[in-house]
């Protein structure tokens, strides 16, 4: 409800897709004008955007903000998004998306916004009084995307599941010629992971096993694909084996991760998609 209350009065439509029977949906928000899509199963993020997205762009809305359950933004967030997207569209940019700043309150820092540089994957931290950073992709939750781009560029890849399927836009759209930008001013709250290592002064997010099958998976599946380029291919291969390593030494229950990982590099290599069935 601290989504629903944070985002309604900052948006004309509101759609809630959910990747379930609908039991866990308040029966005011049913009362409410609030659209309400109930899936009956669990089809994926990537399914679940993509109804929510056609349904939005059908009904004539010119943009799209994608939200997860666990995102709160603040009171002038969508504004804001909007105002950069619009001076950006100005200056001549071809905009794939915009998203927000963000930041886990357990770990209590603005998480980055991520580029790449040669072979590695570099942190784009606020310089002076940018109001904007460029980005090679941005995480789903809080990305406004207009109709224009979706015609462009197409929809959520629904093969992927979950995980990965925001990298995969943006990568896409990057290659086809568009740019994703983070917006400084615009904020929300966001929850990364289930919980949190300490590991050299710093804090890295840990999923289920399950989720790191989709990991596993997805960085292969996206690395095969003929227009991602070798750097971005080796720096996705890279990451999933130091993921691999991390999570299979430190991470408890490591042997389930450790599992599913391989797993999932195997399904990979072999091209498996959608849902693991267990």
């Amino acid at each position: 409800m601290r989504l629903v209350d944070a985002i309604r009065p900052q948006v004309d439509e509101l759609f809630i897709v959910d990747n379930g029977n609908g039991t866990e949906i308040p029966e005011v928000l049913r009362q409410s004008d609030i659209k309400v899509i109930c899936l009956g199963d669990n089809y994926g993020i990537a399914c679940a955007q993509n109804i929510g997205i056609r349904d939005a762009l059908s009904g004539g809305s010119h943009f799209v903000l994608l939200l997860d359950q666990d995102s709160v933004p603040q009171a002038d967030m969508v504004a804001r998004l909007i105002e950069a997207y619009e001076q950006l569209v100005g200056h001549g940019v071809r905009v794939a998306a915009v998203g927000p700043s963000y930041i886990d309150e357990r770990q209590g820092e603005i998480a980055p916004f991520v580029y790449r540089d040669g072979l590695k994957l570099k942190r784009r931290h606020r310089k002076a009084d940018a109001k904007v950073s460029e980005t090679d992709f941005l995480i789903a939750s809080g990305c406004l995307i207009a109709r224009e781009a979706f015609s462009d560029i197409g929809m959520m890849e629904e093969g992927l599941f979950i995980d990965y399927v925001d990298i995969e836009w943006g990568l896409r759209a990057r290659q086809l010629g568009f740019r994703s930008f983070g917006v400084h001013d615009a904020m929300m709250t966001h929850s990364l992971g289930d919980e949190w290592i300490e590991f050299r002064g710093r804090r890295v997010p840990v999923h289920s096993p399950l989720r790191h099958y989709y990991h596993s998976r997805n960085a292969i599946w996206l690395a095969k694909r003929p227009w991602i380029g070798w750097p971005w291919r080796l720096i996705l291969l890279q990451r999933l084996v130091l993921q691999f390593l991390f999570f299979g030494v430190f991470a408890q229950h490591r042997l389930d991760h450790i599992r599913k990982m391989s797993l999932g590099f195997w399904h990979g290599l072999t091209g498996r998609s959608g849902r693991l069935e267990t």
